[in-house]
């Protein structure tokens, strides 16, 4: 079976990848990860204008009504351009757990975000969203930070615990954690996309013995095993896509962050020593793949659930 986005898809991506580019996502990333969100803020004011916020939202609640593959495409291309802000769990998770008013409000673009326990205990831009919303084993809940901010490998998530307070209906929570999972894995897959492009393009360049690195063939085959397996990890994503359950979102998340790990240590290998400077984009994204592989599921979570469904069949 071949996977490829609908023509509709396609442009509404590139879309969003035209409009990052021209805000400048890496620069305003990096102000983020200052205290200055001002910048971030107005981008994501304007990607909820293009409707990522809106959607999976139903039409009824004010939403866009798209499908999973739609969610997909969006977090690849928002993971490729270095989105910052918490958009997994708005566009994602809140954008399938919240009824009512608040649902409309996430749909509209009003920043909010969460902490889900286990999947993903910490919360991302509590200080500069507008809602706060909090799930524990009781469910859904507002939420209000505690202690003080925590300190992420990826410095652009500005990290905070929270407690729960008022309780809230909510909809289907499992499907809500899917569908953050799958969200996930399209990031981590665009982000290891960048990461690989950056180091073609940097072997092409960069010059040792009188030739370019690429040429050398030891660099070429730690280039095709990282093509390899982000091309393997996208039939996963796709699928899990396309039938979203418990079992093939955690395949897709296992097969993207291992795959984009994968990438990023290709590429800060090729890249030498400059990759590992502050000042050099790369490490934006580098930080972004080990921190996303650890949130929304650790490894070990997924192997745990993928080996618990299929031992049951």
């Amino acid at each position: 079976m071949r996977f490829e986005p609908t023509p509709e898809q396609a442009e509404f991506a590139h879309s969003l990848g035209e409009l990052m580019v021209r805000a400048d996502s890496v620069t305003v990333a990096r102000r983020w990860a200052e205290g200055d969100t001002a910048p971030g803020k107005a981008l994501w004011s304007r990607l909820a204008d293009q409707g990522v916020c809106a959607l999976i939202v139903a039409e009824d609640d004010g939403g866009l009504g798209g499908t999973d593959a739609d969610l997909a495409m969006a977090f690849e291309t928002l993971g490729y351009h270095l989105a910052v802000g918490p958009w997994i769990e708005s566009a994602a998770y809140l954008a399938s757990a919240l009824t009512g008013p608040e649902l409309e409000a996430v749909a509209a673009g009003e920043m909010a975000t969460l902490s889900v326990a286990e999947l993903a205990p910490y919360c991302d831009a509590a200080g500069v969203s507008e809602h706060v919303f909090c799930v524990t084993d009781e469910g859904l809940h507002r939420g209000e930070t505690t202690g003080t901010p925590l300190h992420s490998v990826d410095t652009t998530r500005l990290l905070s615990s929270l407690s729960p307070t008022q309780p809230l209906t909510s909809g289907d929570l499992d499907l809500a954690a899917n569908r953050a999972v799958l969200a996930a894995s399209a990031h981590l897959l665009g982000a290891g996309e960048r990461l690989l492009s950056d180091a073609v393009e940097y072997v092409k360049q960069r010059r040792q013995f009188g030739r370019e690195i690429g040429s050398y063939q030891a660099i070429k085959h730690q280039l095709a095993d990282a093509r390899i397996a982000l091309d393997f990890a996208r039939p996963l994503v796709w699928g899990a896509a396309l039938q979203l359950d418990d079992l093939n979102a955690s395949a897709a998340k296992l097969s993207a962050q291992r795959a984009a790990y994968l990438t990023a240590r290709t590429a800060l290998q090729v890249h030498g020593a400059i990759g590992y400077t502050a000042e050099y984009d790369l490490g934006l994204w580098f930080a972004r793949v080990r921190a996303l592989s650890s949130t929304w599921g650790t490894d070990l979570w997924h192997q745990q659930r993928v080996l618990k469904h299929v031992s049951s069949q």
